[in-house]
């Protein structure tokens, strides 16, 4: 997507160690028509899925499915990272950050999920793939049907892709960075 991409190399700031800084347009200050143009690219690319139900984890891929849950008049469902005492009875997993570099327990209310439900994942970055094979678990415990993966961004030298492709995921991402090494962004045409 040409204007997530030039956003990315207007705005973003490559960081030492592979961090990707889009803090200016997606997760800490947003532009909301981005977020509005990513969502209908995302509803192009799914249009004949039979999406019935977003689910995102928190917190930056929240904005992205809330704009593409209105947008498709769907629910969102997102997973939250360590469960709260308002949550019973949930289904849970163990997802390593890594940019934060620690392990969160992943939780989703058993009320909120279930076999009929039909799902698109969308999040802000796809890097090694542990959030999304965290989710896949969730969705798996459900008996749910994950229908696909939405990414604003890839980082696809970090290779989520593969495994997740692996497990039999389809995957789309919007603008895939294939290096950030000497602190420069390089994208893929």
């Amino acid at each position: 997507m040409q204007l997530l991409k030039n956003r990315i190399l207007k705005d973003g700031e490559c960081l030492e160690g592979g961090i990707l800084k889009v803090d200016h347009f997606i997760n800490h200050q947003l532009d909301p028509a981005l977020m509005k143009a990513m969502s209908v690219e995302f509803i192009r690319l799914y249009s004949s899925s039979n999406i019935n139900k977003i689910v995102t984890i928190e917190a930056s891929g929240i904005a992205p499915a809330i704009i593409l849950g209105y947008l498709l008049d769907l629910p969102v469902v997102f997973a939250k990272k360590n469960a709260p005492n308002t949550i019973k009875n949930a289904y849970s997993t163990r997802v390593h950050s890594f940019t934060k570099n620690k392990d969160y327990e992943v939780v989703i209310s058993k009320e909120l999920l279930n076999e009929e439900d039909r799902i698109l994942f969308i999040d802000d970055f796809l890097a090694y793939g542990n959030s999304a094979m965290g989710i896949i678990n969730l969705i798996e415990q459900a008996n749910a049907t994950l229908v696909g993966m939405g990414f604003l961004i890839e980082k696809g030298f970090q290779k989520g892709r593969e495994r997740l492709e692996k497990a039999g995921v389809r995957v789309e991402s919007l603008a895939i960075i294939e290096d950030l090494s000497n602190q420069q962004i390089v994208l893929k045409d």
